[in-house]
């Protein structure tokens, strides 16, 4: 009897802002076809300015930041959404959310107020009570931002052992012991950046042992390779690549960073200029080599991805209110446009999901 070929199915959150749009809908589910490299829409959620969506590390709960804190959803079989609860940060509207990697603790990155909320998970998912938050403080560079602290992004180190927080208005990535017993956070460090740099998103490699941010404002990605030394965290910098050849980087900004779903890649995008740059990535040293850098054909690419077949690339372009769809060729490092846009209300993250 022959062996059965059925091909793994796929759909995709988008997330994106409802202020100032015609509709309340902040998270979008999409069919995935993987063969065409398309998304077909097919459920809407109802929730306000979702500016942030992620995935637990068990694919079981989908998390969202919205006006009155954080949302969790269980996802269903067939990749539908049903909430589970709503939970406060105690706080101005956050920009980010991550988990610790056993999903017992919820971090929540506050842009407006500069601050890192925990929060407890219960077993089943949903969010529980605040167990710490703690105010950045400072002064930054940037005028435009209030010379104030920003905390853009928050991800946990793959031993669990330490979270950092990437401040975008003070130009540094503080790094907190993390008591994933008690959900308490205590200073430990600091990844001090070029002035004017912007940390904006970080990622960590499959393994754990480097670390990529890329920055908004100097349009580059810093790799670091992390230690454990003496019951200290250690962070040294690798490389620096440019993700803009403009000499002058005003009038352009980085904003995307992500992994393939095989970590050979690394994808990231440029406003201004609305490029999508892919990078291949030396799994032994962490270093990167740019592949691709080509336009988006579209306005302020906030996020970019790969599909989970490495054969195409999807744009989510905030100020074009569009979604664009890409092949991709590694041999002959092209990205071809794929079919028309398809309009969605101020995109801003895409996540892909295996059911």
């Amino acid at each position: 009897m022959a062996k059965s070929t059925k091909k793994d199915s796929y759909v995709a959150y988008v997330a994106s802002y409802t202020s100032g749009s015609k509709d309340s809908y902040g998270i979008r589910i999409y069919d995935v076809d993987l063969e065409k490299g398309r998304m077909t829409e097919k459920e809407k959620v109802n929730i306000t300015n979702s500016s942030y969506i992620a995935l637990s590390h068990d694919r079981k709960t989908l998390y969202s930041i919205t006006d009155a804190g954080v949302e969790a959803y269980h996802i269903e079989a067939d990749g539908s959404l049903t909430i589970l609860n709503k939970a406060s940060i105690n706080g101005m509207r956050g920009c980010y959310i991550n988990m610790d990697q056993n999903d017992k603790f919820l971090v929540c990155a506050g842009y407006h107020d500069g601050k890192v909320t925990i929060l407890r998970l219960n077993d089943d998912g949903s969010i529980g009570e605040i167990t710490d938050e703690k105010f950045h403080k400072g002064l930054g560079t940037i005028a435009g931002r209030n010379h104030t602290p920003h905390v853009q992004c928050l991800k946990v180190t793959k031993d669990n052992k330490y979270l950092l927080a990437a401040d975008l208005g003070m130009d540094r990535v503080n790094v907190y012991r993390f008591d994933t017993e008690n959900g308490k956070i205590s200073d430990i460090d600091v990844i001090h950046c070029d002035q004017e740099s912007s940390p904006r998103h970080m990622q960590f490699s499959k393994d754990g042992r480097f670390l990529y941010v890329v920055f908004e404002q100097q349009c580059s990605i810093n790799i670091y390779s992390y230690t454990e030394q003496n019951g200290l965290p250690s962070f040294e910098e690798l490389q620096s690549v440019q993700n803009s050849e403009e000499q002058d980087t005003i009038g352009v900004a980085s904003s995307a960073l992500k992994f393939s779903d095989d970590y050979n890649y690394l994808v990231s995008s440029v406003a201004g200029e609305n490029n999508a740059i892919i990078y291949s990535v030396d799994k032994e040293t962490g270093l990167l080599t740019k592949k691709i850098e080509l336009p988006v054909s579209g306005a302020y690419p906030k996020d970019v991805s790969l599909f989970p077949d490495n054969r195409h690339l999807v744009s989510l372009n905030q100020e074009s209110n569009t979604m664009t769809f890409f092949n991709v060729d590694f041999d002959k490092n092209t990205l071809v446009m794929n079919g028309p846009e398809l309009l969605v209300d101020r995109p801003n993250c895409i996540v892909f999901h295996k059911l």
